[in-house]
């Protein structure tokens, strides 16, 4: 568990989600057309001139596209003037290895519980290796009952990188978290979790389940077509969220997107 970050108790805690950006080893690498790199940088321009005050960054999945070294560590160079500590999870794109290589063995990779004032946030991995549906390892959901039992009193937010419920975007609830009614069994038992968080679906959401906020985020690069029954990209532009923790165990949330972005689809690449 890591230590209490320093904080101003006059304001709510300033987190900000950074999702799907798809880095290659190459500065040039393209998904679907587009340049992840420069995608990545517009929206970090954005972060930096919209949040002077960050608390934390999530990283939450699909931050490389092939899994590199280099491209993690580039990562780490986009999040550098935000001057936050971040913690990241593992995507269905990402390895593990060489994310802790670009770490240099610092623990900021999930799972992981992060205390921020009255709240707690719990970082879950829910991705197999070279595989693209989602799935929580018994370790996993143990770390979160654990983690779960230790945060009664405070405020919590649970983030992962698969959606743990279907979104109504057929193509992608086929990659839904595999053994969801598990992870939602563990979930069920507290009534101190205020949030979820997750990445993944490159589109944003935001629903209520038994008084529990659900989130997703877009993708810092190519978004998918909400409500699709096969894969289609939107042409809405790459975006991160931002959320205030208010000392009361509420949440406000919006998502901020890059201006005058466009970008033409390759269709000659199927899938991603």
């Amino acid at each position: 568990m890591d230590g209490p970050l320093i904080h101003d108790k006059q304001r709510p805690h300033r987190v900000v989600q950074i999702s799907d950006c798809h880095l290659f080893a190459s500065t040039e690498g393209r998904l679907l057309g587009l340049n992840t790199e420069d995608s990545l940088r517009k929206v970090m321009e954005r972060v930096v001139s919209e949040q002077p005050r960050i608390d934390v960054v999530l990283a939450t999945g699909d931050l490389s596209q092939d899994g590199t070294v280099s491209s993690y560590q580039r990562f780490q160079q986009h999040l550098a003037p935000l001057n936050a500590p971040s913690y990241w999870l593992q995507g269905n794109h990402d390895l593990t290895a060489p994310m802790v290589n670009a770490l240099g063995g610092h623990s900021h990779l999930s799972p992981c519980l992060i205390t921020l004032g009255e709240w707690r946030i719990v970082m879950l991995n829910s991705s197999i290796e070279h595989e693209v549906p989602g799935y929580l390892q018994p370790t996993e959901l143990e770390f979160l009952r654990e983690a779960l039992e230790a945060t009664r009193g405070h405020h919590t937010l649970v983030c992962l990188h698969h959606h743990p419920l279907p979104i109504g975007c057929h193509w992608l609830d086929n990659q839904v978290v595999k053994n969801a009614a598990e992870f939602w069994a563990v979930m069920d038992r507290f009534d101190h979790v205020r949030g979820v968080l997750w990445g993944h679906v490159h589109q944003e959401s935001d629903q209520m389940r038994k008084g529990v906020r659900l989130l997703s985020v877009p993708s810092t690069c190519v978004q998918f077509k909400p409500q699709s029954q096969k894969f289609a990209v939107d042409e809405l532009a790459p975006g991160y969220r931002w959320l205030d923790l208010h000392e009361d165990g509420h949440i406000d949330t919006a998502v901020s997107r890059v201006e005058g972005f466009h970008f033409e689809v390759d269709h000659a690449v199927k899938g991603y």
